[in-house]
């Protein structure tokens, strides 16, 4: 029964014929929690708009995730993302078997070497550049040599060897220092090897700097009338052709090797094309600075199509860059733009090692090279050593080389040796298939 008459406590806030408040409604997963009131951010979140669904387990934070996987799930469904994805995975495929490739190819230079050479045939040598560059040590000023500068040991002063059997020998004079006052042995001539007793390969070690006084390029002179040239392709570059010529030295064709060096920059780098034996790679090009092989064993260095051009006497071109020395004159111009002209170096670095070869008037050969070299150093030091046609070969430390060969009573197989301590890389690169062109050296 409803109690009559006035209520003596005021009206009914919860409505007439109601004595308490309304009892909640049960939600699919059982009653809510006392004192729960849904608002909007639940009721969107549950996708019901009742309840919680915390009755099972499932929290807030499982229920505000959900739609995102969701999301993710529809993304990945796409057509469109699921061909970029396939993509993006053949590229990496072929990526890591490219540079497996190029990692387990014979041929010499470190794991990071090879890997900066893909890169660059890769069009990715400004990738490969920022990083050297970033990673670039200047040369340090001052200080002295870690070896000396009398040597290369066990080798005769070339002021030994005198006029025999009327064979004059052709002995360079000693060279100053650039350095300014010399250190014991610099500047001065050492025999590295003789033929038929007469002296064929000079060398001597010279600081090319005033400044950078630590650092020290090796010098070679080589009498042509003693020793014959040939010039060698190498497995990458200029890579398989009719060279007619192997990539290495195998045994049984190192009877009379008294020496190898270095070729120059990649062909695609080079500014010129390479030619051997009747193959070509890369057109010759009128005006750069050319290496010519002669079949006589001879080589002369020049300009091609001005001082240099195809005879039959030819078997050999090798060619890279400008001149360096040009009749006798170093051009005003060899610091200029010197990473655009002279090669991409490590960070874009003036000072690094860097090798040249030239001739003098009297047909000597010039060979030289060393680190914390710039362009006008390089060029300066083969004029120096009376080079009056001199270009520039390869640059950066991997790829620099000058060994010279002693047989010490194994003629068939002479061990290297290192003209410069410092130089890197295994003195026995040429023994074994080789990536880049180089020159040998016989006796005649």
């Amino acid at each position: 029964m409803q109690p009559s008459g006035p209520n003596p406590y005021g009206p009914n806030p919860y409505g007439p014929g109601h004595y308490g408040p309304p009892r909640p409604q049960p939600g699919p997963y059982g009653p809510p929690p006392p004192g729960y009131q849904p608002d909007d951010s639940t009721l969107i979140s549950n996708g019901r708009g009742q309840g919680s669904g915390q009755g099972r387990g499932q929290g807030p934070d499982r229920k505000e995730r959900r739609p995102k996987r969701g999301r993710i799930r529809r993304f990945f469904r796409l057509r469109t993302v699921r061909v970029i994805l396939a993509l993006i995975a053949v590229f990496c495929c072929w990526a890591a078997f490219s540079v497996g490739q190029v990692l387990t190819a014979p041929g010499g230079g470190s794991t990071s070497a090879k890997l900066a050479e893909w890169a660059r045939d890769h069009y990715l040598g400004p990738v490969v550049t920022f990083g050297e560059w970033i990673s670039y040590n200047p040369p340090k000023a001052g200080g002295k040599p870690g070896f000396s500068l009398d040597a290369p040991g066990g080798t005769t002063p070339a002021r030994d060897y005198k006029k025999t059997h009327g064979f004059v020998p052709n002995i360079p004079q000693r060279l100053a220092s650039p350095a300014g006052k010399p250190l014991p042995g610099e500047g001065a001539w050492r025999v590295l090897e003789t033929v038929k007793g007469y002296p064929a390969i000079f060398g001597t070690f010279l600081r090319p700097s005033a400044v950078y006084t630590s650092y020290v390029a090796g010098l070679v002179s080589m009498d042509q009338r003693l020793v014959r040239f040939q010039l060698r392709p190498g497995a990458e570059d200029p890579g398989p052709g009719h060279w007619k010529a192997s990539t290495w030295l195998p045994p049984g064709t190192r009877k009379g090797l008294l020496a190898t060096f270095n070729g120059g920059f990649k062909l695609d780098s080079a500014g010129g094309g390479f030619y051997l034996n009747g193959a070509h790679k890369g057109a010759l090009v009128n005006g750069a600075a050319s290496v010519v092989y002669y079949r006589d064993g001879t080589i002369k260095i020049g300009s091609w199509g001005r001082e240099l051009r195809m005879t039959p006497d030819v078997v050999g071109v090798r060619q890279n860059l400008k001149l360096l020395v040009d009749h006798g004159k170093v051009p005003a111009t060899v610091n200029q733009n010197v990473t655009t002209n002279w090669g991409a170096t490590l960070g874009g670095g003036y000072y690094v090692w860097r090798s040249g070869l030239g001739i003098t008037q009297g047909g000597r050969i010039i060979f030289v090279y060393g680190p914390a070299l710039d362009v006008k150093e390089l060029a300066s030091l083969l004029r120096r050593a009376g080079a009056v046609e001199a270009l520039q070969l390869d640059i950066n430390p991997e790829w620099m080389s000058y060994d010279y060969y002693k047989a010490a009573g194994h003629p068939g197989k002479p061990t290297p040796h290192a003209l410069l301590p410092t130089q890197q890389g295994s003195v026995y690169r040429y023994y074994q298939v080789y990536s880049r062109d180089f020159t040998v050296v016989y006796s005649r």
